[in-house]
């Protein structure tokens, strides 16, 4: 927790701080403590403005609607960036996406299918913003960020802005170059001409699947663990019984088993427990080491008092 002498040495800023501020209504699973200071900055200007005068050892930690997340019950260290409606713009250049990271993905999806352009309806699958997008190159329905990517406008720790190309961020599976400590502040995708009532169409075919096969309308992060080359997690998961299974508040989705739901009462510790007992039994059960997709941030313990 940041003591008195370090709240009064934070910078002057056009946005907004909160000290000890609560993170668990931020984030879709609606676990987690508190950070020591929330930061939520008026532009680029103001971010960058606040990382050159912080000290260097003070930790930042970007956060966007908080899907694919969770925050450990003992809150995080440092300063969180959260970002606000400025850094969510979406414009149309010819048949280009320029987007906000704070852009919800649904919006740009949406945005790609208005303006007539094909090729983003997958993103219709994915919850968050494109800048957490981008970071975890995210997919879905056979396609993922770093198929339709032009570039990145990336800030380092240092305040300083680069614009990064996929060559830049070394895509993998659910993988980029971008560090915790850096912070996307944009992104430029490419669109193909197409029909609006067939790119309508993709994506609500995208959003019945969803709805048909995901716990939509539950306290979950998205996607708990990344499918193993070859094979799928849900099916490993299935295959070593965990479908349904608890740890205090939080279990298994009985809908699809690589979903991890907090049921009213479950703490981030709950939650993670859970996740490595999934793992323990698909390694036992198959021999399968499955990784994370989700982000797990943050200190042990319990800061809520």
């Amino acid at each position: 927790m940041m003591v008195a002498a370090q709240v009064d040495a934070l910078p002057s800023v056009r946005g907004k701080f909160e000290v000890n501020a609560p993170l668990d209504k931020l984030t879709w699973f609606r676990v987690g403590g508190r950070a020591d200071i929330l930061f939520t900055p008026e532009d680029s200007t103001d971010l960058s403005a606040f990382l050159k005068q912080i000290s260097d050892d003070m930790a930042i930690t970007p956060l966007g609607v908080g899907s694919n997340l969770l925050i450990r019950d003992g809150g995080i260290a440092g300063a969180v960036i959260r970002f606000g409606k400025k850094f969510s713009s979406i414009a149309i250049e010819g048949n280009e996406i320029i987007a906000g990271a704070g852009a919800p993905d649904i919006a740009v999806a949406g945005a790609a299918r208005d303006a007539y352009l094909a090729g983003l309806e997958f993103l219709r699958g994915i919850p968050g913003t494109i800048g957490g997008a981008v970071k975890m190159n995210a997919g879905a329905y056979g396609a993922e960020i770093s198929d339709i990517l032009i570039s990145a406008e990336i800030m380092d720790r240092n305040g300083d802005i680069h614009e990064l190309t996929p060559d830049d961020l070394q895509f993998s599976y659910r993988h980029s170059s971008i560090t915790d400590d850096m912070i996307c502040l944009s992104v430029r995708l490419k669109g193909t001409p197409g029909e609006k009532n067939e790119i309508a169409d993709r994506m609500q075919a995208i959003a019945d699947a969803r709805e048909e096969s995901q716990p939509l309308r539950t306290r979950t992060g998205g996607s708990t663990f990344k499918n193993p080359e070859g094979d799928k997690a849900w099916s490993l998961i299935d295959g070593a019984g965990c479908r349904g299974l608890k740890v205090g508040g939080a279990m298994v989705s009985e809908k699809h088993c690589n979903f991890l739901i907090n049921t009213g009462d479950a703490t981030a510790d709950d939650i993670e427990e859970l996740g490595e007992e999934v793992r323990r039994r698909v390694m036992n059960n198959s021999g399968v080491d499955l990784k994370w997709e989700i982000r797990i941030m943050g200190r042990k313990g319990n800061t809520h008092d």
